[in-house]
């Protein structure tokens, strides 16, 4: 599969396990602040990808759990050197450019973008662990 088809199929994905219409669903989108994703819709979006791409997602890789619990990671409202290079080496199929100038903890959800999953796919699809 290539990119373009591996994003149509994601696409089809969101617009299913989130009931957004599909011209919502562009890279850069990110999965709650523009397409209203809330934790539930992650454990479905992470089953319908599973279906859709014939492999399995094990709990945490796509969408990981509890860095943010870690008082290493977190200080006053905000990730600190280490807890974004554990972010980075759990997630990295995501694009923290824009989080690193702003790392308040509320604004760590916006790396899931749509592109994000496209590229964990993609790697998932090439045999690459995350």
């Amino acid at each position: 599969m290539n990119r373009d088809e591996i994003f149509e199929k994601v696409k089809e994905v969101l617009v299913d396990a989130l009931g957004v219409d599909d011209d919502e669903v562009t890279p850069d989108a990110s999965l709650t602040a523009d397409l209203g994703a809330e934790s539930i819709d992650f454990l479905d979006i992470v089953f319908k990808l599973e279906q859709a791409f014939g492999f399995k997602i094990p709990q945490g890789e796509l969408f990981p759990e509890n860095v943010m619990d870690n008082p290493e990671f977190v200080q006053d409202g905000r990730v600190t050197d280490a807890g974004l290079a554990a972010l980075k080496e759990r997630l990295p199929h995501a694009d923290f450019t824009r989080f690193e100038s702003d790392r308040e903890v509320t604004k760590v959800a916006e790396v899931f973008t749509v592109d994000a999953v496209v590229n964990f796919v993609e790697r998932k699809l090439a045999g690459v662990q995350a």
